[in-house]
């Protein structure tokens, strides 16, 4: 009995006993669960850092793409003397950093002249190398032009790529015909524009003012597709297809004649109730004629206009004045002449006293008029209509009745007339020139718009590029719970000391262990006493023979 109570006591005082320390209790663990400890705290460890390192990347954006090599690494160099982060996209094809450092970087790098781009200009010359020959020479300088061409052509807004080849012959001044140079342009267009003839003559002009002594006609401008895009002014004279301007014209007159069908129309049909196109022929001829009139002149008292006058006279023969000795007769002043001016030689030789023999006289005059005479050139104008021909659909007119319900009938005829009548007047109707108007009526087709299905959530892009940003932290977040629940929590529950068992485990003569005590039964609530409120009201009212009272259970007890 004495051992039992000895055993019963000791029991409290073991289960007071200090327990040992988490350490030795973590060295208590097998190697195995020591080693999956160890992993799962380097892995969570790991995936912390991933996380920072992937949380301070930030968001990157493409700086540059499609460099070359070589600016490609001039452009990685200087990021790197800068301290900006950067990453490859694309296989290497683009350079991305931070968003917020874009434009700044772009700014900066411009100012150091990146990227060059691949296309070499007169820099080639800065690296010309001692003792070079004059081919050599020639041949660089040659392509320092090409590029600078190339660089200034490629800077408009429709030009994605270019290409220029120059030839430029050797001149020697010892040959007395020289060659001259002549250059060709390859254009690459982005997609969707073209390029206009002011645009291209740009181009040409731009080739040959660059080149001393080019013709610009020595300039060929050809796109993508090998088409060429200049021609010279023989070889558009000597083709008989039209021009890309001359083509341009005409549809600027298509679309002028078209325009002015719709517009009146529309306001007395509705705007999808016909539909209208216009073809004109143009005269893209030259002709030039000359004339030459020559008028009489009219009525008789209309002076010609004397143009050069030429008279001629001579006169020989004796002279009938005597001669001699100075004297009174000699000193005489002469007679008036009596001749008339205009007469026969024979008259003025005897009106002068021709009673001497052996004189002869002669006059000639010659007058030149002027001659009417008119000059007229007569050039035609080029890109005159020739003819016009108009084609309009007009749509059944609709009725809606009462109801709601739609119904559509013809166009009269007589309202056919008079929209005819109308469109003739538009365009400037001439029956003479072959112009024709035709006016259709017929039901149109309309096509229901197909309704468009919403995309699913998951497919819409702003979703998507809301997974995308989620998908590296969500799994590495994952990885995470992998490694704590899976590694580390096992081996921290296997070090942590089990509960104490409440059960009292005492050894009287044997090893049977004690039942736990049972749950103390549930008691029923005391029945109300009238003698305890008696005694509690005489307790109130004598306290003294209340104290008797207990006196003597006292001293009953004692005895």
């Amino acid at each position: 009995m004495d051992t039992a109570l000895a055993t019963v006591n000791s029991a409290p005082a073991a289960a007071l006993a200090p327990a040992d320390g988490f350490g030795s209790r973590l060295a208590a663990l097998p190697a195995g669960r020591k080693a999956t400890l160890a992993l799962g705290l380097a892995a969570l460890v790991g995936i912390a850092l991933a996380m920072s390192m992937w949380s301070s990347q930030g968001n990157y954006k493409v700086l540059y793409a499609g460099l070359s090599d070589k600016d490609g690494g001039a452009i990685l160099a200087q990021l790197s003397q800068m301290n900006v982060p950067y990453r490859h996209a694309d296989g290497g094809a683009a350079i991305l950093v931070p968003a917020d450092k874009v434009h700044d970087v772009r700014l900066k790098l411009a100012s150091s002249g990146l990227p060059k781009g691949s296309i070499a200009g007169f820099e080639l010359m800065d690296n010309a190398k001692f003792g070079q020959t004059q081919f050599q020479e020639r041949l660089t300088f040659q392509r320092g032009l090409e590029g600078e061409l190339t660089r200034s052509i490629s800077a408009l807004s429709a030009v994605q790529a270019a290409r220029v080849h120059l030839a430029l012959p050797n001149q020697n001044g010892f040959f007395r015909e020289q060659q001259k140079p002549s250059a060709s342009v390859l254009l690459t267009l982005h997609p969707g524009r073209t390029l206009d003839r002011a645009q291209i003559a740009g181009i040409v002009h731009l080739v040959s003012s660059s080149v001393p002594e080019m013709n610009p006609k020595a300039v060929s401008v050809l796109d993508a597709s090998g088409a060429l895009l200049s021609t010279s002014g023989d070889s558009a004279a000597s083709g008989s297809g039209l021009d890309a301007e001359q083509l341009q014209y005409r549809h600027q007159i298509e679309a002028n004649y078209t325009k002015r069908v719709l517009d009146i129309l529309e306001p007395v049909l509705g705007r999808d109730n016909l539909r209208a196109q216009v073809t004109a022929e143009v005269d893209f001829s030259q002709t030039e004629s000359t004339s030459e009139q020559y008028a009489p002149n009219q009525g008789e008292k209309t002076q010609a206009t004397v143009r050069s006058q030429q008279t001629s006279e001579s006169a020989g023969g004796g002279s009938a004045t005597p001669a001699g000795v100075p004297g009174a007769t000699s000193n005489q002043p002469p007679v008036p002449a009596t001749a008339p001016i205009n007469g026969s030689a024979q008259a003025m030789q005897a009106a002068q006293g021709g009673g001497a023999s052996g004189g002869n006289s002669r006059r000639e005059a010659t007058t030149n008029y002027e001659v009417d005479k008119t000059v007229r050139v007569t050039r035609n104008a080029t890109g005159t209509v020739k003819r016009l021909n108009a084609a309009v659909v007009l749509n059944h007119k609709s009725n809606t009745d009462a109801k709601g319900k739609t119904t559509t009938t013809p166009i009269p005829a007589e309202e056919m007339e008079k929209l005819t009548a109308l469109v003739k007047e538009t365009i400037g109707f001439n029956e003479t020139r072959g112009d024709s108007v035709k006016l259709i009526n017929a039901p149109f087709k309309i096509e229901k718009p197909v309704a468009e299905e919403p995309l699913p959530l998951w497919k819409q892009p702003e979703t998507q590029d809301l997974l995308r940003s989620l998908a590296v932290p969500g799994a590495l977040t994952l990885l995470a719970l992998i490694v704590v629940f899976g590694a580390i929590r096992p081996a921290l529950k296997a070090a942590t000391p089990a509960r104490p068992n409440r059960q009292l485990d005492a050894v009287v003569d044997d090893a049977n262990a004690l039942p736990l005590p049972q749950a103390p039964l549930a008691l029923e609530a005391p029945v109300a006493d009238n003698r305890l409120e008696q005694a509690r009201v005489l307790a109130k009212e004598n306290p003294a023979a209340l104290a008797n009272i207990v006196r003597g259970w006292s001293a009953k007890e004692a005895a």
